[in-house]
């Protein structure tokens, strides 16, 4: 009986592996690594046009996210806000390079909403991108 167990477990430990490479080399395979022709077309097309203007929104998507978390910072308070952000920059990595310049316009308006009372903005401090709201909440022009 041990025999047989040992046997068994030096097969499935031969034969394992090799089914593991092979279903994942044929998973790789099936997968379309190049984009079809249309998405080639589009992507040329978007270049081409000019940003914003031809698509009729003047708003880019980090400005956009920038005045909704002004707003849900001086409706609610900057905790609420810098956690939104934080949501936000998981979902949406694309936006990540604006995450600092946002949470430093967010601890400046936290400063103006508590009228210039730093202390009682930085209390709302979180290590989102890079404690820049503690950076901006810090800086001479809040």
């Amino acid at each position: 009986m041990k025999q047989l167990a040992r046997r068994i477990g030096r097969s499935l430990a031969f034969v394992l592996p090799l089914v593991l490479v092979t279903t994942g080399t044929l998973a790789v395979a099936r997968v379309s690594w190049a984009p079809s022709a249309n998405a080639d077309v589009q992507s040329l097309t978007a270049a081409a046009a000019p940003p914003a203007a031809a698509q009729g929104d003047s708003t880019a998507p980090q400005d956009a996210l920038r005045a909704r978390l002004l707003r849900e910072l001086t409706t609610r308070n900057p905790g609420v806000a810098l956690d939104d952000l934080e949501s936000t920059m998981d979902r949406q990595p694309s936006l990540r390079q604006f995450c600092s310049s946002i949470a430093r316009d967010l601890g400046q308006a936290a400063v103006r909403k508590y009228h210039g009372n730093v202390q009682k903005a930085l209390t709302y401090a979180r290590p989102v991108c890079d404690a820049s709201f503690a950076a901006g909440s810090l800086s001479p022009t809040a």
